[in-house]
């Protein structure tokens, strides 16, 4: 049940690359870097308009009813939020190991 868990808020796999990066694998980085700062900024926009809709549910006169939904949309505001950040980390992490990696093979061929 533990490990269900743990594989539904992992987000992504464990990779290791034992390959010469080239070229194409570095520009391919590259892009993965935008997408991953285009993702966080549509997990911000999406944020944004459920917090604006929230605020208009939650104004609205005569309504009382359903005003619920209006504190659900802030919370799922929140969480969107957050999730949103975790990823955007998770994967920078991931990045910086790569680019990392890259840097020790071009010291290893420019020392031999």
């Amino acid at each position: 049940m533990a490990m269900n868990i743990k594989r539904i808020f992992s987000f992504s796999s464990k990779f290791e690359n034992r390959d010469e990066i080239i070229l194409r694998d570095y520009l391919a980085m590259e892009r993965t870097k935008l997408a991953n700062e285009r993702t966080l900024l549509s997990y911000i926009r999406s944020s944004l308009y459920l917090l604006l809709g929230g605020i208009a549910i939650i104004q609205l006169e005569g309504f009382e009813s359903i005003k619920f939904i209006g504190y659900i949309s802030l919370g799922l505001t929140i969480i969107l939020v957050i999730i949103g950040i975790y990823r955007f980390q998770k994967l920078n992490r991931q990045l910086k190991n790569y680019y990392s990696q890259i840097e020790l093979m071009i010291k290893e061929k420019k020392e031999s």
